[in-house]
């Protein structure tokens, strides 16, 4: 993934994932809910009583038709009263629940019994007729009676019916607290996978980073602590040894001009003075590495130090079959010293030709890119030098930067050590990327920069 957009879509992943984690959390909050309410809802609608109908309507009838047999048999003012409190107990019994929140058989069990206690007081309205009632004839009791037993019949339909509407009733709530036993786990499973998901995006959005930020910075600590150890130590042995060199080489100058030429001594001179200049070399690498100078910055495009490298590298590069390629993709302003810049830069290309060695392909690159700077995101331009070579292996990759560390058989070890020392005295950072076998890629990273460029 292009490291531009890595921000972006880790952003975006997190805020998708907390989406989904708020989303799967209220699901499973309205389930439970839903399956709670449902039960109370059964709960205040459904009663007791209302599986015990049968047994008040049986009641309810013997009680009146005691009172109206013993009317029947001996009419009286208070037994008439007691009859008619009855009957009118019985019809509002029944008109009540009529209607009640009860299964449809029970509600037709209780309608038939309705028509027929219409026709039982009826019946047993004969007896309120004159105000003295005879006994009543068999012909009138045997027509109450069987009245009477149909009600009690249906009384008993009714029990069945109540018990099956009761039996049903339970199960439906016992499947329905299952339900919801099984609801309240899977929301418990959901809301503790949420929770560990959303702590996970949080390590990965936030704790991750961090930690990564804090390591790069540990190892920059050591490294600089390493390199302030180093450079004493460098600094004292290039002062011991550059007094002595200066003049030997002084005295073979002398000498050369005292020897015969294409003599075997002259040769000698000319060979311990090379020798000479190429120790010289190293002494000054290791005075820029013990005393690094402070950036004389300007501001000045990212592509101008690539256009001074090509005169300077083409010829030579073309003559081993090494094309040189240009990607200008971008060319923001940047703060750098222009002198310092373009040693780090040489030393990059050198090093990509040398792994290269002959025919290949070196690439010198520029873009920008977002990257998170003093807890912010910040623009910083990068300039890439990309290789087709050889590639570095693991082992030398993890020691790249350190000082005295060389895999070339005349190197001193401390181009790249020195290099990162002056990008990082820029603000920037140099890294890379490489592959054993398919090539390297550097990348030196410097804030962007508004303001007018410095011509060079």
């Amino acid at each position: 993934m292009n490291s531009k957009l890595a921000p972006t879509f880790r952003a975006a992943g997190y805020l998708l994932g907390a989406g989904f984690a708020v989303a799967a959390i209220i699901w499973a909050e309205s389930e439970m809910w839903s399956g709670v309410n449902q039960l109370r809802q059964r709960a205040d609608t459904v009663s007791s009583d209302s599986f015990h109908l049968s047994d008040q309507l049986e009641v309810k009838l013997r009680e009146l038709n005691d009172d109206v047999s013993r009317y029947s048999f001996q009419a009286s003012p208070a037994r008439k009263a007691a009859m008619e409190k009855e009957s009118e107990a019985l019809r509002q019994w029944l008109a009540a629940h009529r209607n009640a929140p009860t299964a449809p058989p029970q509600r037709d069990l209780l309608a038939k019994a309705e028509t027929l206690y219409a026709r039982y007081a009826a019946h047993a309205g004969l007896a309120l007729q004159t105000n003295a009632v005879p006994p009543a004839p068999e012909a009138w009791r045997e027509q109450k009676e069987k009245l009477l037993s149909e009600m009690i019949s249906l009384a008993d339909e009714l029990n069945q019916a109540e018990k099956s509407s009761l039996s049903e009733f339970m199960g439906q709530t016992q499947h329905s607290t299952d339900l919801l036993h099984r609801k309240l786990i899977v929301s418990s499973l959901v809301l503790l996978s949420m929770g560990a998901a959303l702590g996970y995006l949080g390590y990965l959005g936030i704790i991750a980073p961090l930690r990564f930020r804090l390591r790069q910075s540990q190892r920059v600590i050591e490294r600089q602590e390493k390199l302030s150890s180093l450079g004493v130590l460098a600094a004292g042995v290039a002062h011991e040894i550059r007094n002595p060199l200066t003049s030997i080489k002084a005295r073979l100058f002398t000498q050369q001009s005292l020897l015969e030429e294409k003599s075997e001594a002259l040769e000698d001179n000319v060979f311990i003075t090379e020798e000479v200049s190429r120790l010289e070399k190293i002494v000054s690498d290791f005075l820029a590495f013990s005393r690094p100078s402070e950036p004389q910055t300007v501001i000045l495009k990212a592509a101008q130090p690539f256009r001074d490298l090509e005169a300077m590298f083409r010829p030579a590069l073309t003559k081993a079959g090494i094309e040189l390629k240009k990607e200008f993709l971008a060319d923001p302003n940047i703060r750098a010293d222009p002198a310092q810049l373009k040693q780090v830069l040489i030393n990059l290309v050198q090093n990509a030709a040398e792994s290269i060695g002959r025919d290949g392909l070196i690439t010198l690159r520029t873009r920008t890119e977002k990257r998170y700077h003093l807890r912010r995101q910040a623009s910083f331009a990068v300039l890439e030098v990309v290789d087709t070579g050889k590639g570095i292996s693991p082992e030398a990759q993890k020691r790249l930067f350190d000082p005295f560390f060389t895999t070339k058989a005349s190197g001193t070890g401390l181009g790249l050590s020195i290099a990162a020392r002056i990008i990082e005295k820029h603000g920037g950072s140099l890294e890379f990327i490489s592959t054993p076998g398919q090539g390297t890629s550097f990348r030196i990273l410097l804030p962007v920069e508004a303001g007018e460029t410095h011509s060079t």
